[in-house]
């Protein structure tokens, strides 16, 4: 098998999916089984959503880590390389380990499944299954990729299921209505299994109730079961307060702004309770892991000036500029775009011709990517252009803005890994 952990990457990342006339997971399933199903071995948390899934996520890890539990996160996609997709407790797989469980896997589908293999997604999802049970780690938190009950990582029974959002995306996987797509998110609900939700939408909510109770799944759902509020701006924090049923929390700080991440930060918190009784987490590690709570790429500053957010689809595209708007008002915002082909490109453009002062279209290197004319085309601001090089559009804002203007460089997380790569580089 492979020596190389990049010859091996870059044969994993240039898999067709094989076409089978199988169940749902029956591939990742048979895998796992051969492995001695790894995934048993380790407990988790699963995550679904359109939007707010990593962030959520990210705030139950920085919780469980400051409670001094082992955490294992399974996140996608990934902003620099591969290995940040696994990682324990902000620790990132080693490439040594990363190189022996993708040649484990490679080498059963190759000598078991005449070499016809999941996705590349499918076949990561394994490696992290693997990991985590060789490393014992106390929980697991697990964010699906696309969907949910189809989703390569559904096949573990959690201690909870978090849903957070549920929008038009994916439509070509997922379904043409919204009622078709909290379906698929709504997969991930196990029997008898808590729940919690923050899903918005009337009908996606109902799906998810409707699924919850058909599993005898205990729910909890924002605004009924638990309730954000008073939010607010203090010291250079986002405040809020919390109710869940009987208990109140006063006063919690978020280092991420947005009344989107307080709402995620309330369900994270509501997750981190349905632990119990397996995990009994303190008041003072909710305090203080929320407060240290960062997700790179959302509603992230470079400075005080420029903003990167991937917002790729017009839910999040609403947050954003909520968000932007509160923490900047009164500000010039300029507007940086690429995103990719399978998104409602037009929706989200036009609600951002509604704020920008100036909006530069771009694109970057991927093969889904949207030509930079075409987002152009569904723009009908004054100021619109499109650049081939981003790079000089954001260099050339470092030295020309003024105090009250702010670049915001948006559409697409796969964008956001190319742009903080640069920025991480090139900003002070």
């Amino acid at each position: 098998m492979y020596t190389n952990l990049q010859e091996c990457l870059d044969f994993v990342f240039s898999i067709r999916t094989s076409v089978y006339k199988r169940t749902p997971l029956e591939m990742i399933e048979d895998i796992l089984a051969d492995l001695g199903n790894p995934h048993h071995n380790f407990k988790s948390i699963h995550f679904a959503g359109s939007n707010g899934k990593g962030s959520t996520l990210n705030a139950v890890d920085s919780i469980l880590k400051d409670a001094n539990l082992s955490v294992g996160v399974f996140t996608s996609p990934h902003i620099h390389r591969v290995n940040e997709r696994i990682r324990i407790n902000d620790v990132q797989i080693p490439d040594g380990e990363l190189l022996e469980y993708l040649n484990q896997v490679l080498e059963i589908v190759e000598t078991k499944y005449d070499g016809k293999y999941p996705t590349f997604f499918g076949i990561i999802t394994i490696v992290a299954y693997i990991y985590f049970a060789k490393q014992q780690v106390d929980v697991a938190l697990i964010e699906t990729g696309i969907g949910g009950l189809r989703d390569s990582t559904n096949v573990i029974t959690p201690l909870v299921s978090v849903i957070t959002t549920v929008s038009y995306d994916h439509m070509d996987v997922l379904g043409k209505t919204i009622q078709e797509i909290a379906s698929e998110k709504a997969g991930i609900i196990k029997p008898g299994v808590p729940v919690v939700s923050s899903v918005k939408n009337p009908e996606a909510q109902q799906v998810i109730r409707d699924t919850a109770a058909e599993k005898n799944a205990p729910l909890q759902q924002l605004e009924d079961d638990m309730k954000v509020s008073n939010v607010r701006l203090e010291n250079g924090y986002q405040v809020f307060d919390l109710e869940i049923g009987e208990e109140r929390l006063e006063g919690i700080e978020l280092s991420m702004f947005g009344t989107h991440q307080a709402e995620n930060a309330g369900l994270a918190v509501t997750a981190v309770r349905a632990l119990k009784p397996t995990f009994e987490i303190s008041d003072e590690a909710i305090y203080s892991g929320l407060k240290k709570a960062k997700w790179a790429g959302r509603f992230e500053k470079f400075g005080e000036h420029i903003v990167i957010d991937g917002a790729h689809n017009p839910e999040g595209m609403t947050m954003l500029l909520q968000t932007l708007t509160a923490v900047y008002p009164e500000y010039n915002y300029h507007f940086l775009y690429a995103a990719l082909e399978e998104k409602d490109n037009a929706s989200s453009v036009s609600m951002v011709d509604q704020v920008a002062s100036t909006i530069t279209f771009t694109s970057f290197h991927h093969a889904g990517a949207t030509p930079k004319d075409k987002l152009l085309d569904y723009s009908s601001h004054i100021e619109k252009s499109a650049a081939d090089d981003w790079k000089a559009v954001i260099d050339t804002f470092k030295t020309t803005h003024q105090a009250n203007d702010v670049l915001v460089i948006t559409g697409s997380l796969y964008f956001m890994s190319e742009v903080r790569e640069f920025l991480l580089q090139t900003t002070k």
